[in-house]
């Protein structure tokens, strides 16, 4: 059967992109000075419904940056889910903090409130929340353990532009909030960061920390050790025109996820399909479903079936705890973690972007349908 192929993930550029490039370029501001940095860092606060948002590099710095403003380092442990992607992790590391890794609820994938408590010791400094794959985290809970315990709310919402939570828009929902822009991401720059946060002090330290700890009133001034971790102008252009679009990205993710629910509806039998916990707007990141049946070796050779039919897809992330920096005896490794093992072995995330037509999710369907029906998947079948 020849036909095109469908990427897990593809960028939209259909707005004004390429015109506030082009004006990057003509004017020569291409680097990390410039007038497209303040209005997407403005315009990105508004849409988080926050005061303060501050572009860098890339989500993972955003990541360091946040720790870092809060004061985390060398004795203090973060409590982070095991299921995410890794630099929810190593950016603890980064601060020579230890990372807690906790278990997963098994319908949302997210970080399980009933588990933090018990991971929480007189030196657990903050808890990372990550809103895995576009569905926000149980917040009310976590907020209220961390009050309880006199912790900082970090929100890992790399994945979760647009979502939210009872009505609160994720980036606004802990003390400090850290986005990607990577390219696979609901809007991109290419590569970029923003953090996100109520709290005025925190943004000016922030921002200190970006821009190699520069006084921002007397240039060439370095009260403090810092980090290269700026955004290029050209990157926040690109973010801007982004933005200006995000509701018809979002709507049209929203569209595809309920295409993709019609379809797979006659595979429930076989696949659990992505839960939405009420009172959530999940933004879709990925559209991630998990084998009912069998394991990794099964996940994989429907994942190889699939390949060969000319559809990309990505196994979910690997938890934590299996990683060589993080598993026994790493002091953060604290299991069993025996929900994560099992998203992590069965799950798989299919193509979702704003380039995928009716006729694409109808084919994968049958493809899916073909390979789960009729034989027991085996590795390398």
């Amino acid at each position: 059967m020849s036909r095109k192929r469908i990427p897990v993930a593809h960028p939209v550029l259909d707005g004004r992109e390429r015109e506030y490039v082009l004006d990057c370029i003509d004017t020569s501001w291409i680097s990390s000075v410039g007038n497209y940095i303040g209005r997407f860092e403005e315009e990105f606060a508004a849409f988080c419904g926050v005061p303060h948002a501050v572009a860098c590099n890339n989500g993972t710095t955003a990541l360091h940056l946040a720790l870092m403003g809060l004061g985390v380092g060398e004795g203090d442990e973060v409590l982070v889910p095991t299921l995410t992607y890794i630099a929810s992790a190593n950016a603890v590391r980064y601060c020579n903090a230890t990372p807690v890794l906790v278990d997963s609820e098994p319908l949302t994938w997210n970080l399980d409130p009933e588990r933090l408590e018990a991971a929480i010791t007189p030196r657990t400094k903050a808890i990372v929340v990550v809103h895995l794959y576009g569905h926000p985290a149980d917040m009310d809970p976590i907020l209220a353990i961390a009050r309880r315990h006199n912790l900082f709310v970090i929100e890992d919402a790399a994945e979760a532009h647009g979502a939210s939570y009872k009505g609160r828009p994720a980036g606004s929902l802990g003390d400090v909030a850290t986005f990607s822009f990577y390219g696979n991401k609901i809007i991109t720059t290419g590569e970029g960061g923003m953090v996100t946060t109520a709290d005025e002090a925190l943004a000016a330290r922030i921002r200190l920390l970006r821009g190699q700890g520069m006084d921002p009133q007397r240039r060439y001034w370095f009260p403090i050790v810092g980090y290269n971790y700026r955004m290029t102008n050209i990157e926040a252009a690109i973010g801007l025109a982004q933005l200006e679009r995000i509701e018809h990205h979002l709507e049209r993710r929203a569209g595809i996820a309920r295409e993709y629910s019609q379809a797979l509806q006659p595979l429930e039998d076989r696949l659990f399909l992505p839960h939405a916990a009420g009172g959530v707007k999940h933004s879709f990141w990925s559209y991630s479903v998990r084998l009912r049946h069998g394991g990794a070796a099964e996940r994989d050779a429907l994942m190889q079936g699939l390949d060969a039919d000319g559809i990309e897809t990505r196994p979910v992330f690997i938890p934590l705890h299996t990683m060589p920096p993080y598993q026994p005896p790493y002091a953060g490794c604290r299991g069993p973690y025996p929900v994560a093992d099992e998203i992590g072995a069965g799950g798989v995330s299919l193509p979702m972007h704003g380039v995928l037509e009716p006729e694409d999710i109808e084919y994968i369907a049958s493809r899916l349908d073909h390979h789960l029906a009729g034989k027991a998947l085996t590795a390398g079948a």
